[in-house]
């Protein structure tokens, strides 16, 4: 991450950063009962489709539900159950921005994610 004092720097790296930079970008706090559910110390962690979060900021405060979409380009979450109508009438699903969520519950199916949380686990934190 470019570490600049200067606004305009930091707005265009996090416009031209590339993917696998993005990914960063879209962390979200972790809810205290799963950091001490997994055993991590680890503030926030990476979204992926199929973790559960639940909403603390925003228009649609205290709702919940299974993250559907990740969209790195423009760093929003896209959540089951929280749509909106358009003026057709059609179901559209509302997007979040990672920073207005924190992580309730994870999808522990992928092998190298499970790696991940070990590791946090055993890391040790500099006082």
């Amino acid at each position: 991450m470019i570490e600049s004092s200067q606004p305009r720097k930091e707005r265009k790296y996090r416009f031209t950063a590339p993917m696998h930079a993005r990914q960063k970008f879209v962390h979200a706090h972790v809810s205290k009962e799963l950091a001490t559910k997994l055993g991590i110390k680890s503030r926030s962690l990476s979204m992926r489709k199929g973790d559960t979060v639940k909403v603390f900021a925003g228009s649609q405060k205290g709702k919940t539900g299974k993250v559907s979409e990740v969209n790195l380009k423009t760093g929003r979450v896209f959540i089951d159950g929280i749509t909106r109508k358009n003026a057709k009438g059609k179901e559209l699903p509302v997007p979040v921005y990672s920073s207005n969520l924190y992580l309730t519950d994870l999808d522990l199916s992928d092998k190298l994610r499970n790696s991940k949380i070990e590791s946090l686990k055993t890391k040790k934190t500099v006082a």
